[in-house]
């Protein structure tokens, strides 16, 4: 197959990772895959080291005419079999084009749980043959609160890498982040922006340090919230059990010296950093929201608490700092429970499978 993936963020989130991939997935099993992206957009880079075609577009905003005639020619020339969009701003334009352009397939995969809106004006959301979520319960908001027929919305849940399978314990590791030998790491990884929450993380430093007053929180991540989660990190006293480390490539390491990952997100899809601690072995806290029930089963493959409620973090994080058999047993049920249902070549399957099908279907 020759397939197009489109992405119109220019950041490098848990959304632009699992379209990596995927590319570099089915590129592996023989299928021709290009990324199309915004000129100074982060996935362009980790698109040429991964060796995946990259082609560019202003892709500017919905209505994007010039970007729209581009994408047209581009589609028209390199006669894709699948084109699948995956932001806002590139599903209109990737979309219009692909029915310009009689692309056989048009995929749309939703990576947010965030309902939308079917209607004339927003008739882009008809365009697709179908839309992939990254968990049932997205799937379900929008079969059941956005009015998409359950017949064209498919879940596919987003999968591991099997690097994450393979991460040894190393405490040495601390020593790297300024950290003692003894020190106790709590872990929250991804983008810093508000949906993800991590003021709810800050605010229930306090009373974990008052248990473990060794304990040290690692923030991984860059993004447009950071300057105000350090001021709050400030204001609230705790800045020196605090470290913000900005963006990191190697979160195996990180897994392999964190003691508690915890994610505080208001809204999520399906997390790829708690799938990635999970498959580490490591213990995880989560809030319970979007697709994080799917996997983070309460009191058997992790803890859950209401979005928000940092006291309850806090209240999760110490019960799994203080009952050591209990957190090596959530540890030991979710890392089995991601490797059965949620590895990256699961993910591959199922898409591959998918995609065949909906061709096999237009040939008929």
């Amino acid at each position: 197959m020759r397939i197009l993936h489109t992405e119109w963020s220019d950041g490098l989130g848990g959304q632009e990772r699992r379209i990596l991939a995927e590319a570099a997935g089915l590129s592996r099993r023989g299928h021709y895959v290009a990324i199309a992206c915004r000129e100074h957009a982060n996935i362009r880079r980790e698109a040429v080291k991964l060796g995946i075609d990259i082609h560019t577009f202003p892709m500017r905003k919905f209505y994007d005419i010039p970007s729209i005639i581009q994408m047209t020619r581009f589609l028209k020339n390199n006669r894709f079999d699948v084109a699948n969009t995956h932001s806002g701003v590139d599903s209109w334009i990737g979309g219009i084009a692909a029915k310009f352009t009689n692309v056989p397939v048009l995929v749309r995969t939703r990576h947010l749980n965030i309902p939308l809106k079917r209607s004339l004006l927003n008739f882009v959301h008809y365009l697709p043959d179908v839309y992939i979520t990254c968990g049932d319960n997205m799937r379900n908001n929008l079969v059941n609160n956005c009015g998409f027929p359950a017949d064209r919305v498919v879940s596919i849940p987003t999968g591991v890498g099997m690097e994450f399978f393979d991460v040894k314990k190393n405490k040495e590791a601390k020593l790297k982040y300024g950290f003692s030998l003894d020190s106790i790491v709590i872990s929250n990884v991804g983008i810093l922006r508000s949906v993800k929450g991590h003021e709810v993380t800050l605010s229930s430093v306090k009373k974990v340090i008052d248990a473990f007053p060794n304990a040290k929180y690692l923030i991984v991540g860059e993004g447009p919230a950071r300057e105000r989660l350090e001021k709050m990190s400030e204001d609230l006293g705790i800045a020196r059990h605090v470290m913000f480390t900005g963006f990191i490539e190697n979160i195996p390491e990180i897994y392999s010296f964190t003691d508690v990952a915890v994610l505080s997100s208001w809204s999520e899809g399906f997390p790829q950093s708690l799938l990635q601690a999970m498959a580490s072995s490591v213990p995880v806290v989560a809030t319970k929201v979007g697709g994080v029930p799917e996997v983070v089963i309460h009191e058997k493959t992790g803890l859950l608490v209401e979005p928000g409620d940092h006291e309850g973090l806090a209240k999760g994080i110490i019960q799994i700092l203080n009952k050591p058999d209990e957190a090596l047993r959530f540890a030991a049920n979710a890392r089995e429970l991601v490797l059965k249902e949620h590895s990256v070549e699961h993910m591959i399957d199922k898409i591959e499978g998918l995609y065949k099908r909906l061709l096999e279907k237009k040939k008929k």
